[in-house]
């Protein structure tokens, strides 16, 4: 097994549920480079409303992989696996993580949210967002931007109303997981997005 070579890079691990705190430490305490982003949610319970924070992407840890053998990563307590095939780890861009973060930093409503492949593509170009890249989608009346993980399949979407951004490229056709409702939404900048609903 190869494992890329020993290369270098971003990757997801797959944990048991509710373990992804536990997980994290564990990486910490073995020097890994690990990434948890969180948001907030109310929960119900019987007798109280509660404010918790749950991860963004819930069953996966991101840990900064750089040492030629994995073993030390998926004999942490929690772990299933490191997202891949046998051969080979599926290593996720450095600016997908960067954008990640600085989503969940933004201080903006952030949510996880059905993961989407498809849409109209755009950069923010102003405030605490500038310079990220996602897919628009329209959501309870508002512009939202869709970052998504390809390999490991989720998404999380945060809240862009009033933001500037710039076009990078038009969605081409449907995927499978959402289709496409051709609907123009308000904007200042003359663009045209597409408005996205789970199939």
């Amino acid at each position: 097994m190869d494992f890329n070579k020993g290369g270098v890079g971003w990757c997801a691990v797959q944990v048991r549920p509710r373990h992804e705190v536990l997980v994290a430490a564990g990486l910490r305490a073995k020097s890994y480079t690990e990434f948890l982003p969180m948001y907030r949610v109310k929960r119900q319970w019987s007798d109280r409303t509660k404010e918790i924070q749950v991860p963004l992407f819930a069953g996966y840890v991101f840990c900064r992989f750089d040492r030629q053998v994995p073993w030390a990563i998926v004999s942490t307590p929690g772990v299933i696996r490191i997202v891949g095939t046998r051969k080979e780890i599926a290593f996720i861009d450095d600016d997908e993580i960067e954008a990640i973060r600085t989503v969940a930093a933004s201080g903006k409503k952030v949510e996880s949210c059905p993961y989407a492949g498809i849409g109209d593509r755009v950069r923010i170009t102003s405030g605490t967002l500038a310079g990220v890249e996602g897919i628009v989608i329209g959501y309870k009346n508002q512009q939202r931007l869709v970052l998504s993980v390809d390999q490991i399949q989720s998404s999380i979407s945060v809240e862009i109303d009033g933001c500037s951004m710039e076009l990078i490229s038009k969605a081409e056709k449907a995927g499978s997981l959402c289709s496409i409702v051709s609907e123009h939404l308000p904007d200042r900048d003359g663009l045209e997005f597409a408005r996205v609903r789970s199939a």
